[in-house]
């Protein structure tokens, strides 16, 4: 059989689709939208909506059921900001998806409403992995309109326009899109010693270790950006780089890139600001680790890694399970 540029030699068709927050198929229709599209998709039956407060989504939660969908007379108690609603999208059999900011704080919140951070949704699996997708959008684009309140050039208040899908000044005209911050995280590998290199940062739970990432800068690729963050951080060199995977993390409105980088170097000489440890690892110390999968603090000195979701497991796993 003729192999074409789309056979690739990996453990999975399309690892994307193994990470949190990558699943979402709603049709966002972002370049047709008419100007009362927010109205209109709050009109139409079957219309639901995510509600977030201060940054995060509020849940129905009682003991048998998490529910993040509300339809719009259920908002009405909660004091939602309609001016400031978001139009997500739509369901294949044309019911609307929408984003609502609510005045109520965590506190004024009556049972059995909960609030709930991404990292804590995709970590307790609270949502399918559509809603999650979901979330994740609307997520980012409600911090990416909260915070564009005022024009980047003049100064005047601006405005949501297309359902939140873009801001324009209501002075100077000035027109803004929703924004996606590049990252590039990667598992280095020593192919001689068939080693992964991983770090942990300060702020990771103890006992946690990790790929090495870093922000794509201005007029960089993104295979120079894997190759300048390893070294930055780390002092190891690295020669090719191969993507592997992607994923949203609206954690605010970043895109993950995942890659493989060939380390050319084996000495490190780790960036003390940036890191609190980095090391070589073994595949049987990588795979014990994958196994423990918490992603919360270990005791015993234990070591572990970022829970299944992440595309840092994702990317250790894989290394692990690539055909020889």
């Amino acid at each position: 059989m003729t192999k074409s540029i789309f056979d690739l030699h990996s453990p999975h068709p399309e690892p994307s689709t193994l990470v949190a927050f990558a699943e979402n198929h709603l049709d966002r229709q972002s370049e047709h939208r008419a100007d009362d599209c927010l109205e209109a998709a709050f009109r139409k039956v079957g219309a639901h909506a995510f509600a977030f407060s201060a940054g995060k989504l509020v849940v129905k939660h009682d003991e048998k059921i998490i529910d993040p969908l509300f339809a719009p007379y259920e908002l009405a108690g909660l004091e939602p900001d309609l001016d400031e609603a978001i139009l997500l999208g739509f369901l294949p059999n044309g019911e609307p998806r929408l984003a609502v900011p609510i005045g109520l704080t965590e506190e004024a919140l009556p049972e059995p409403f909960k609030l709930a951070d991404g990292r804590t949704l995709y970590r307790q699996q609270m949502l399918t992995d559509e809603l999650l997708g979901q979330f994740a959008q609307a997520s980012s684009l409600m911090t990416w309109n909260a915070t564009n309140r005022f024009c980047g050039k003049c100064g005047s208040a601006m405005e949501g326009k297309a359902g939140g899908y873009r801001r324009v000044c209501t002075a100077c005209g000035h027109m803004i899109f929703p924004r996606t911050d590049p990252v590039v995280i990667m598992l280095t590998i020593d192919l001689e010693r068939d080693l992964c290199l991983l770090g942990r940062s300060p702020h990771f739970p103890e006992g946690m270790y990790s790929c090495l990432a870093g922000f794509v800068e201005p007029g960089e690729t993104m295979e120079n950006a894997v190759r300048r963050e390893t070294l930055e951080e780390s002092g190891i060199r690295v020669g090719r780089v191969r993507y592997h995977a992607s994923q949203p993390w609206p954690m605010p409105h970043t895109l993950m890139t995942g890659c493989y980088a060939e380390a050319k170097s084996r000495d490190i000489h780790r960036d003390d600001q940036e890191l609190e440890d980095c090391r070589w690892f073994t595949r049987e110390e990588t795979a014990a680790m994958l196994a423990r999968n918490t992603g919360v603090s270990l005791t015993g000195g234990e070591l572990g890694t970022p829970p299944k979701g992440a595309i840092a497991h994702q990317l250790m796993r894989d290394w692990l399970d690539w055909p020889k």
